[in-house]
């Protein structure tokens, strides 16, 4: 099946966990939805490909197909930053209440001391989409005997 053909879901108007009954269901409204003869104007729905209809009503309704279509149309979550590298909190230059690290891209990693204080590790590069987790100990400061 190739990937550039609608989504059975969307086009049903249907979630992914719907039931075969409620595919069946919702197939039958869109056959209804864009029959030529329940449209207002005698003109076919610009949008209407009864065969897409079936095929999706198919596909979902088989046990076998909706799973082999659900492994290649699966829709993936955003990928998330990796950290490039640990850099020690030493290697950073300090300067006013924050440290920075220059990044491979020319841009740089700050953090800053609020951060440090509520345990903030990762730190994302200002000019591209890289972080470093930033390695540091919080040192308790003390007044004991």
């Amino acid at each position: 099946m190739p990937t550039d053909v609608a989504d059975y879901y969307t086009l049903l108007s249907v979630p992914r966990s719907a039931s075969p009954t409620t595919i069946k269901a919702a197939y039958h409204r869109a056959l209804l939805r864009h029959h030529p003869d329940k449209q207002a104007s005698r003109a076919p729905a610009a949008d209407a490909d009864i065969g897409l209809l079936q095929q999706a009503f198919r596909t979902l309704t088989s046990a076998h197909l909706r799973a082999a279509y659900d492994a290649r149309h699966t829709p993936r979550a955003p990928a998330l930053p990796r950290p490039a590298q640990i850099v020690s909190l030493e290697e950073f230059a300090e300067g006013a209440g924050a440290w920075s690290y220059a990044c491979r891209c020319g841009g740089v990693y700050k953090i800053t001391e609020d951060e440090l204080e509520r345990g903030q590790h990762l730190v994302a590069c200002g000019s591209c989409s890289e972080v470093v987790w930033v390695g540091y100990e919080v040192v308790e400061e003390g007044g004991g005997g």
